[in-house]
């Protein structure tokens, strides 16, 4: 979950010709640095497209030092004025309905998503409803009364309205990124769990990897999908693109004579502008989780211990107990330190290695990429073979 991406206006000499890069043949082999949501899917895209595919990964899909670790992740659709993510949700959505009926495993559970509103009419969800309406995916709407009927443990006091988005809900985020990696190794995809580095480029192009055990991998194209780290990878062109922050999730044990209304209610967000909150109340029977999304302190997810802030925790504690009265005094049964790799705008990036077009970068999931994971990985996938042109949005600003 994260806050909209910005869009800062571009300067023409910012502005770089949209190209294809160089058409990769049927078979070509393609190496994917990074198991999680983005490279696990572009991984399994590119092997479903007739490509050898090695997917490499420090740690394992889903582990908890990434991006795309924990337990469960929010899906939405809702990007105030911007298409692009919207129409990239929506294809999300039908991927992971398709998928998880195909792998006959529950991925996606289709709960809904509520907004927390404070003003009459919230850029984030009005210039939203063109798109809805454009895909007949629209809103319903409850002033503070008629929520109350619905969600009596609600505190609906401080709110103008309450908008209910019912074609989202949460996504299983570990268990996700282990099930796209089974498939892919089921699929003829080799997966090595081994840290993988560039070799220094030569003519043009990256030639190999140094891995873990001493041992090199040369491929014929190369992506680098590994989240927090790939400011680390490449620090002359991403150190100051890319950046890792704390952010903190919380588990509350929700008494037991509330259970069927907390884990039966929607997922939800909270549009107050000082602090932003999302949760996810049934979450897997893990409790009741609470995201901080508020940009933390910057973190390095290698050696970052994952311990909380008193002081986030405090405040957030402070809000549940205020919007969920039944939660004062509910216990915290477990927390989380997700590291947001967050880019200078919060747009995802797709590019080449400005030195090697054989070379490709993918991350910026900015918080807000888990969802995208399926549809991201097609585009990527169709872009990095050359079949289709590059994203502007997600150019290298």
């Amino acid at each position: 979950m994260a806050t909209q991406p910005t869009f800062a206006p571009k300067t023409v000499q910012e502005i770089r010709p949209s190209r294809r890069g160089p058409l990769l043949e049927t078979g070509s082999h393609v190496a994917v640095v990074g198991a999680g949501a983005f490279g696990g899917w572009t991984a399994l895209w590119l092997l479903w497209s007739g490509f050898r595919v090695t997917l490499i990964d420090a740690w394992g899909p889903g582990n908890s030092r990434a991006s795309s670790g924990d337990e469960t992740r929010v899906i939405r659709s809702t990007y105030g004025a911007n298409e692009t993510y919207f129409n990239l949700n929506v294809r999300a959505i039908e991927l992971w309905r398709e998928q998880q009926q195909r792998w006959n495993k529950s991925l996606f559970f289709n709960s809904g998503v509520l907004w927390f509103c404070y003003e009459e009419a919230p850029e984030m969800i009005e210039a939203t409803l063109p798109f809805m309406k454009n895909h007949g995916m629209e809103y319903t709407y409850f002033t503070p009364e008629e929520a109350i009927k619905r969600y009596p443990h609600i505190n609906t006091n401080d709110l103008h309205h309450l908008v209910l988005d019912p074609y989202g809900g949460y996504l299983k985020a570990r268990e996700s990124c282990q099930a796209v990696n089974e498939v892919f190794v089921r699929g003829g995809g080799i997966y090595l769990n081994k840290l993988a580095k560039p070799n220094p480029l030569a003519n043009g192009r990256l030639g190999s990897l140094a891995l873990s055990d001493g041992t090199e991998l040369k491929a014929d194209a190369y992506v680098f999908a590994c989240g927090p780290w790939l400011g680390k990878l490449f620090p002359e062109i991403l150190g100051d693109i890319i950046t890792c922050t704390k952010q903190e999730a919380y588990y509350l044990g929700v008494p037991a004579n509330y259970t069927h209304l907390f884990d039966t209610m929607p997922a939800w967000i909270d549009l107050d502008g000082e602090d932003f909150y999302y949760g996810i109340p049934g979450n897997a029977y893990r409790g009741f989780k609470i995201g901080v999304d508020k940009r933390g302190e910057s973190f390095d997810p290698t050696t970052g211990e994952r311990i909380f802030n008193q002081e986030v925790l405090a405040k957030a504690r402070a809000f549940m107990a205020h919007r969920f009265p039944a939660l004062q005094n509910a216990p915290l049964v477990e927390s989380r330190v997700c590291p947001y790799e967050n880019s200078a705008d919060g747009n995802f990036i797709l590019d080449t290695h400005p030195e090697a077009e054989n070379c490709w970068f993918l991350g910026g999931g900015s918080g807000h990429g888990f969802k995208h994971g399926p549809a991201l990985g097609e585009m990527a996938a169709e872009i990095i073979s050359g079949k289709r042109d590059l994203e502007e949005l997600f150019r290298m600003r």
